[in-house]
């Protein structure tokens, strides 16, 4: 009876720090962002939530707009603790036009991601700055 009992203050405890370390900042309206790079803009907003299992999931919600010949494309680049995942293209577009950015990822108080604004669709060799999409501002 005692191991259940420690398992469950466990349980309790790393479910209130998981609340605790979710900067409310994060939560709600959402964060602005965006990223220029050559005649592309992407722009959106960005926040935390939990899915309908609980868990929480960064949310990143936006469009990338692109003039003039040629294509553009937004990638980004995750971190779990201390192993980063490679870069993988969320949306592209060519010529003149916009498309929309949708953006799910789990998300926990170590995660760290990056968004950038890439000239062309097949690799991350002429991009912006890499901008956090997980830095939150005090609020």
């Amino acid at each position: 009876m005692r191991a259940r009992t420690r398992i469950w203050a466990v349980a309790a405890m790393a479910a209130a720090l998981v609340t605790a370390a979710t900067p409310a900042s994060a939560a709600g309206d959402g964060v602005p962002w965006s990223v220029t790079h050559g005649t592309a803009e992407a722009e959106g907003d960005r926040r935390i939530a939990r899915t309908a299992t609980g868990v929480l999931q960064l949310q990143v919600d936006g469009k990338l707009s692109h003039t003039g010949e040629g294509c553009s494309s937004v990638w980004t680049r995750f971190q779990f603790d201390m192993a980063p995942m490679p870069a993988r293209k969320q949306a592209q577009v060519c010529g003149d036009g916009t498309v929309e950015v949708t953006i799910r990822g789990t998300y926990m108080p170590t995660t760290t991601a990056r968004l950038t604004v890439c000239k062309g669709t097949e690799n991350t060799t002429d991009c912006a700055q890499w901008a956090s999409i997980t830095h939150w501002p005090i609020g």
